[in-house]
């Protein structure tokens, strides 16, 4: 996040800079940056699994033209987890966290945020593989099922890592 963070602080107009003078003034911007720059992050996320949702969406769409129904229902259940996520990270509120506020975080719970922001791309690039071994599998009867159920394994853990990351940036954990 510290990069989404340093674009966010580069591009600030100079009525802000020069307002960053008055006394108490710079912890509200930075505080503003912070917040454009987890949104960013957030937005960054989101698009990237809307690209493994809509291929999701496409490998079920083939499941139907294979006559491979057996396995839409669970292809859907994956889709849904993966919209799931999509609609809780891109919905969240702007600065949606005591992150934002005058609470001051430490190193270490600023540390686990970060490894929580790192966490979704690791995620994104496991549905990424886990969609190629569906569409690998869509000849095996035998693997289909086991391929599907991890792509839903792995949206729901993308949730759930979503929630702790919010437990952790409002302090409720």
């Amino acid at each position: 996040m510290s990069d989404f963070f340093e674009k966010v602080s580069s591009q600030i107009d100079p009525f802000k800079k020069l307002a960053s003078y008055i006394p108490g003034f710079s912890g509200y911007v930075e505080r503003q940056n912070r917040r454009d720059a987890d949104k960013l992050l957030r937005d960054t996320v989101a698009r990237r699994f809307e690209e493994q949702w809509s291929r999701a969406t496409n490998l079920q769409a083939e499941l139907v033209g294979k006559g491979m129904l057996t396995h839409v229902d669970d292809m859907e259940k994956a889709s849904l987890a993966l919209r799931t996520f999509i609609d809780k990270i891109s919905g969240a509120a702007r600065g949606y966290s005591g992150l934002f506020d005058a609470v001051k975080i430490n190193e270490k719970e600023l540390e686990a945020i970060y490894q929580f922001d790192a966490a979704f791309f690791d995620l994104g690039d496991q549905i990424k593989n886990a969609l190629d071994n569906v569409e690998a599998s869509l000849g095996d009867e035998a693997a289909l099922p086991a391929a599907i159920r991890n792509i839903t394994s792995l949206a729901r853990l993308a949730v759930e890592t979503f929630e702790r990351r919010s437990e952790v940036v409002t302090g409720s954990r």
